[in-house]
């Protein structure tokens, strides 16, 4: 009993501020989404109205609110293999026994991540300038006709994926190789005397050893592609026509341009079912493959 008490009195700091920080602003979201709270309500609370779903109703019938979400599906879809197929492909460079330098390429790489957003977002934007950009400069002295990267819907959302995987790749590229170093040296070492070739030490020991890790990887990476916002805000401000609006855009818009703070509300929660609801196909589909094998 002694144990048990002194085990929650250690956990009651960390739990306090769970509660203050996290709980409480959730449980406050959630009500606040299913008032009318805006501008006027801000002014004088008792402007303030229950409206039930209505806030949630009235986003489902709402077509830029769909416009966003397929942005942002379109973005996971697209970013999170493009992401874990660079992460991984780093991780395996880096782990090889012909690799040098390695503590320098791990900081290079790794550098992106650290950096603010916003300052590398401002720098990548002039990269891809349509007149005066770097990127379009090269391509007109290959031969290439230069490409409109920000006024163009259909090259806004690529450029954005591009700069995303640039920026966060090098995360999961520690975790991956964090994976591969500990995956046992004997393992390739009898693969090796057995005759098995480089390609299939990686499909028999490599890929069946790092699954695990590459679940928890990809979990975080969709997680945190659903949660688009600065990339977009900074680079193209949700044009072309809307073409790059993602739902924490619209949710942004809709609290602190707008004011409308129970509809931004009801937006992040229906961003909170759509994220649930990915993740946890991915780790049935994890248990699924676990239990096969």
């Amino acid at each position: 009993m002694n144990r048990s008490r002194a085990a929650w009195l250690f956990l009651a700091p960390a739990l306090l501020v769970l509660a203050v920080f996290f709980l409480v602003p959730v449980i406050a979201g959630l009500l606040l989404s299913l008032t009318d709270y805006d501008l006027y309500a801000l002014a004088d609370i008792h402007n303030l109205r229950f409206v039930g779903l209505h806030n949630y109703w009235e986003l489902l019938h709402r077509p830029l609110f769909w416009a966003a979400l397929g942005h942002t599906l379109y973005f996971v879809i697209a970013g999170v293999p493009l992401s874990i197929a660079v992460s991984l492909g780093a991780a395996l460079l880096l782990n090889s026994p012909f690799a040098r330098a390695r503590a320098f390429f791990r900081t290079a790489l790794f550098a992106p991540v650290v950096t603010t957003v916003v300052a590398v977002a401002v720098i990548w934007r002039y990269l891809f300038n349509p007149k005066y950009g770097v990127v379009n400069f090269v391509l007109v002295h290959l031969g290439v006709h230069p490409v409109d990267w920000l006024g163009d819907p259909h090259w806004a959302m690529p450029m954005i994926i591009l700069f995303a995987v640039w920026k966060n790749f090098g995360y999961n590229m520690i975790i991956l190789l964090a994976g591969l170093q500990a995956i046992p040296a004997e393992l390739y070492e009898a693969a090796r005397i057995d005759g098995a070739s480089v390609w299939r030490q990686f499909r028999h020991i490599t890929w069946p050893m790092l699954t695990p890790i590459l679940l928890l990887v990809c979990i975080l990476t969709v997680s945190g592609y659903f949660q688009l916002f600065a990339e977009p805000y900074v680079i193209t401000e949700g044009g072309p026509l809307q073409s790059t609006v993602s739902v924490l855009y619209l949710m942004y818009d809709e609290g602190f341009k707008y004011w409308n703070m129970g509809t931004a509300s009801a937006v992040a929660f229906l961003l909170f079912v759509v994220m649930f609801a990915a993740t946890a196909l991915m780790w049935r589909a994890g248990e699924a493959r676990e239990a096969v094998a």
